[in-house]
């Protein structure tokens, strides 16, 4: 197994069946997905049910209780169970392309992280995608979205490219290259190493700060922007509550400054030194295809 694909959610099983559509025709196999669920209500788990039996790959759901915004502990938790030499993490809201698993896959490197971006949709475009559009790939081609009256913008440049203009374009963007958690991935040694995501951080610059983590062990950082492209859909962020932006900046800033590269609180509480998963007893992991 080459990969684990870990896609987090909450909530939001329609978004994450058309994130898992993107998922089911992939143009390479040899990977699973892992569902990274921060407690949501059983139609997500019913939903995944359905949607498994069609999977050409394995396909595994990771549940804990709903404790207010917990998104650093179930990655953290669904990190344990992956079995890939790689980890490749993605939004329950991010459909991705075709090539996208094979992208990140081709262009591994030991010694870097890689990131990418997404192209956020307005709701009535995301609403519009249906299956077949995302299986016959008109729901990633600039001419289909403008004509579901998407706005013109320079971003749809992200979806005209190839090579080798994508290079070009991914060596000169002033974008910062951090870890973008709806489309980054390194090798799972290397997040064990920096002990997964931290867990003392809410929503706001949590995937900044675990590549941060990476940076410090001498991880480098490599853009992919260009390369390929997750869909993102429309949404609100209603579990966002005040303070959390902020606390979580603290957090990030420490880190930053104290070159720090390890979490205290991290993956360490759920995956032991010998591999053994230890979750709480409320938690549920069930393969729902093997």
């Amino acid at each position: 197994m080459k990969t684990s694909v870990i896609i987090s959610t909450y909530n939001s099983p329609t978004w994450l069946e058309k994130t898992l559509w993107g998922f089911f025709c992939q143009s390479r196999q040899d990977f699973e997905l892992l569902i990274a669920d921060d407690g949501s209500r059983p139609e997500t788990l019913e939903r995944l049910r359905v949607l498994a039996a069609r999977s050409p790959v394995p396909l595994a759901h990771v549940w804990q209780p709903d404790d207010g915004f917990q998104k650093c502990r179930i990655l953290n938790k669904a990190l344990a169970v992956a079995r890939g030499e790689r980890i490749l993490l993605t939004d329950g809201d991010c459909i991705p392309r075709r090539d996208f698993v094979d992208v990140h896959t081709r262009l591994a490197d030991p010694g870097c992280f890689l990131t990418g971006t997404y192209f956020k949709l307005p709701k009535h475009v995301a609403d519009a995608i249906t299956e077949a559009d995302v299986q016959r790939q008109d729901a990633f081609r600039a001419g289909w979205l403008l004509r579901q009256g998407l706005p013109f913008t320079s971003k749809l440049l992200k979806l005209v490219t190839g090579p080798p203009v994508d290079e070009w374009l991914n060596r000169v963007t002033p974008a910062r290259p951090t870890w973008n958690g709806h489309s980054a991935s390194c090798l799972r040694t290397q997040a064990i190493q920096v002990n997964g995501f931290n867990e003392d951080m809410a929503y706001g610059g949590l995937d900044v700060e675990f590549g941060l983590r990476l940076n410090h062990i001498g991880v480098r950082t490599r853009h992919i922007r260009y390369n390929t492209v997750t869909m993102h859909l429309h949404h609100g962020h209603g579990y966002v509550t005040p303070g959390m932006r902020e606390a979580s900046a603290k957090v990030k800033e420490r880190t930053r400054h104290q070159k720090l590269t390890r979490a205290e609180r991290g993956l360490d509480q759920w995956l032991q030194p010998d591999g053994r998963v230890t979750l709480k007893p409320d938690d549920r992991v069930e393969w729902l295809r093997r």
